[in-house]
């Protein structure tokens, strides 16, 4: 997988060169380049819960405030640099460069989202929820189940290759989609632990223009306190985004060396009301053992009021039943989305 992914990169490093003959390079060309655009948004959060032992919940809490820069050099390079803060926690999130001259074939390098999972590279402003499904939080490296930090949010550092191929000439959306990554494995802001590397890929179909049919595999491992703690992953997903409506529906299963298996699944559904009224709802199941006395599901509703493209209030009722510890409880939550 190394030498595919190093051909890769050569192919690339060939094709600039062709590119080249029309672009003048030198550290003293400063046109074809945009930005840097800068921006970024926060989250306010407002926690409620009849838990046993959680004393009502957390109240008003900071979910999370974000700052990013992003643009291009030379046309093709595009480049992003994302900061995140957490109530006293301050740390990076993205930084990478992307040569991305053909649709078909892109190398990416640095550090981003992996590519397990329709909904772990989904912006919160459009998950639809307060938080991400159970198992993208613990399958995808969000609070990873096999104890990697939670401050993570789904990302590693490493290269990865993507491009979507075959054109449809009816509405010129791409039939397949196709990404492979090699990481670290390790997470976030954190140097590899030994000489091996996740290799991480999807594969993903358009029958028609917005339904995406994918499937996902990882294979890795996580060294924590010394112990290597394997990561063997696949994932089968579909999801549907046309004019304001959304559905999405995801299955993942993981075992792996000095690790139990554990699986899970979602399916959320949302529903334009209005131009700025849309209602979500989704059943959530994770089992943190594979079985059904292990599971946890989650029964939510989510109006989102979105008044403006920048300024959302976010409500959500969830019902829990936690098997393992035989409770179930109610949740309420309200979050107002800030954008810049």
């Amino acid at each position: 997988m190394k030498k595919i992914l190093l051909t890769a990169v050569l192919a690339s490093l060939t094709a600039i060169s062709v590119i080249a003959q029309d672009t003048q390079f030198g550290r003293k060309v400063t046109d074809n380049t945009t930005g840097p655009k800068i921006g970024g948004f926060f989250i306010g959060k407002y926690t409620y819960t009849d838990q046993d032992g959680q004393h009502g919940g957390n109240g008003l809490s900071q979910r999370m405030v974000r700052l990013y820069a992003d643009g291009t050099i030379l046309n093709d390079f595009k480049y992003r640099v994302q900061l995140q803060v957490n109530n006293a926690s301050f740390h990076m999130k993205d930084y990478f460069v992307e040569w991305a001259h053909w649709k078909e074939f892109s190398v990416k390098v640095g550090q981003y989202k992996r590519a397990f999972l329709f909904e772990n590279p989904y912006n919160p402003w459009d998950v639809g929820f307060g938080d991400y499904s159970q198992i993208t939080k613990k399958l995808s490296g969000m609070g990873d189940y096999c104890g990697e930090d939670g401050s993570n949010g789904g990302r590693d550092q490493g290269i990865q290759i993507q491009g979507d191929l075959f054109p449809i000439s009816a509405d010129g959306h791409r039939l397949v989609h196709y990404q492979l990554q090699l990481m670290n494995g390790q997470g976030i802001n954190t140097a590899d632990a030994n000489s091996r590397k996740d290799i991480i890929g999807t594969l993903q179909v358009q029958p028609i223009k917005d339904l995406y049919i994918g499937a996902f595999g990882w294979k890795g491992d996580y060294v924590k306190d010394t112990v290597t703690i394997g990561r063997d992953r696949w994932a089968i997903s579909a999801k549907y985004e046309h004019n304001s409506w959304s559905a999405r529906a995801e299955y993942a299963y993981s075992n792996g060396k000095n690790i139990s298996e554990a699986d899970g699944w979602y399916a959320a559904v949302g529903v334009p009301v209005n131009d700025w009224f849309k209602m979500y709802a989704k059943y959530d199941v994770y089992r943190s053992k594979a079985s059904t006395e292990f599971m946890k599901a989650i029964y939510s509703l989510a109006p989102n009021f979105q008044i403006h493209k920048n300024l959302m209030l976010q409500l959500q009722y969830n019902y829990v039943d936690n098997r393992p510890t035989s409770s179930h409880w109610n949740e309420f939550w309200a979050e107002l989305y800030v954008r810049f």
